[in-house]
């Protein structure tokens, strides 16, 4: 895995040092039951912006300015979703994560995850050949898709054959 800014590698915020107390508290608030009422319980949530912001820069060596954009009470579980999806380790290696991205957004068309994903699949030790046949693979997958939903192709009928053709390939391989 590669080592990311200043010596930080990807991983669970606070993992390996304890989280300060106070540092995410949460608090409900709402009508009494003695009221009669019935209770909504709202979550009131005080988050230390500066800390979250410190383990980003610890992380990435700098605080993203799309990550200041984002709401206080958001910006925590923000990132930790970003951190273990997108740097962490999952039961799909990262490598082929930014692959997959690559791909993905091929399609999408979104420059942003575009160049995202084409350097972070290189971070992770994808080649420029890995990149560009993820980007030919998904090519020719969505050429597939576009012509099979155009021809409005009967989904039982792949379905079934789809069934044949797996169970002959695994029948041959064994």
């Amino acid at each position: 895995m590669p080592v990311l800014a200043h010596g930080a590698r990807p991983g669970r915020c606070g993992e390996g040092r304890a989280r300060p107390s106070g540092s995410l508290r949460a608090t409900r608030t709402g009508p009494s039951r003695a009221s009669g009422t019935q209770e909504e319980a709202v979550m009131a949530t005080t988050v230390n912006r500066a800390e979250i912001e410190a383990d980003i820069k610890e992380t990435l060596g700098l605080v993203p300015h799309f990550f200041t954009k984002i709401p206080t009470e958001l910006l925590g579980p923000e990132w930790e979703i970003f951190k273990r999806i997108e740097l962490g380790e999952t039961l799909i290696p990262n490598k082929y994560k930014e692959l997959i991205g690559v791909g993905l957004h091929a399609e999408t068309k979104c420059r942003y995850c575009s160049l995202f994903h084409t350097e972070a699949a290189k971070l992770f030790g994808a080649t420029d050949e890995e990149i560009q046949e993820a980007v030919h693979y998904a090519k020719a997958s969505l050429g597939w898709s576009a012509y099979i939903n155009g021809m409005q192709e009967d989904y039982d009928q792949f379905e079934a054959e789809l069934k044949q053709v797996t169970d002959y390939v695994r029948a041959k391989a064994a």
